[in-house]
């Protein structure tokens, strides 16, 4: 199967109709987006990334914003991150708690407990250069290719996050173990999935230690 997407600009091809839909989806056959906030953020030394503020917002909610104004948005946090919580209040998304220690794996787990939707639209919070125009650009090639997984990369084609996976394969993330997230169901099906390349390096930019955080503030400075 050819590329459902192509070029490194991030725009979406013309051939997307329902790009143009800004509203939340709201039908259970469509896909939901799950973002991933259950880390507990130890390479930070003392402080919490997903906290860290970008124009005075906290990471978490500026995500977390973004997601919804995109679609149905279940955010998958960890037993007792109250200051977590109190970032997504008044954010209409469904907050699912994942179990203490469990790896990203367990978060996947509990995000799709439950779930109806024609897939799953994984999200890392910790990714501050993706924008609501990369998650609608997902939802929209999902509507024209609705059985492939669907995985963003970066301008040169290096596969990152998110990544979308087809409501057939939610049983084989279900089974998910460890700490490498999706990585197995992503191997086992090499064949069904597309990259989409979106604008630079957002599909990999994910900020981890005060280093990354420092490093990364600096190219914003110099407009980058």
């Amino acid at each position: 199967m050819a590329p459902v997407c192509e070029g490194n600009t991030g725009r979406p091809p013309s051939s997307c109709p329902k790009y143009a839909r800004r509203r939340p989806l709201i039908s259970s056959s469509d896909p939901v987006i799950l973002l991933l906030a259950a880390g507990r953020a130890t390479r930070m030394r003392g402080t919490d990334k997903l906290l860290e503020r970008i124009d005075d917002t906290p990471l978490l909610t500026r995500m977390a914003k973004r997601c919804t104004s995109a679609g149905v948005t279940r955010v998958i946090l960890g037993p007792d991150q109250t200051a977590r919580r109190a970032a997504l209040t008044d954010i209409p998304c469904q907050i699912i708690e994942a179990p203490e220690g469990s790896g990203m794996a367990a978060s996947i787990v509990a995000g799709l407990a439950d779930m109806t939707g024609s897939a799953a639209l994984i999200t890392l919070a910790d990714m501050p250069e993706i924008t609501a125009h990369d998650l609608h650009l997902m939802l929209a090639l999902h509507a024209q290719s609705p059985t492939s997984i669907l995985r963003a990369a970066s301008r040169d084609g290096t596969p990152g996050h998110p990544v979308l996976f087809p409501e057939d394969l939610f049983p084989d993330l279900r089974k998910l173990v460890g700490d490498t997230g999706a990585r197995a169901v992503l191997n086992a099906y090499t064949n069904r999935t597309h990259l989409i390349p979106l604008k630079d390096n957002r599909a990999l930019t994910d900020l981890d230690t005060p280093e990354d955080w420092a490093a990364w503030r600096a190219t914003q400075k110099d407009g980058l």
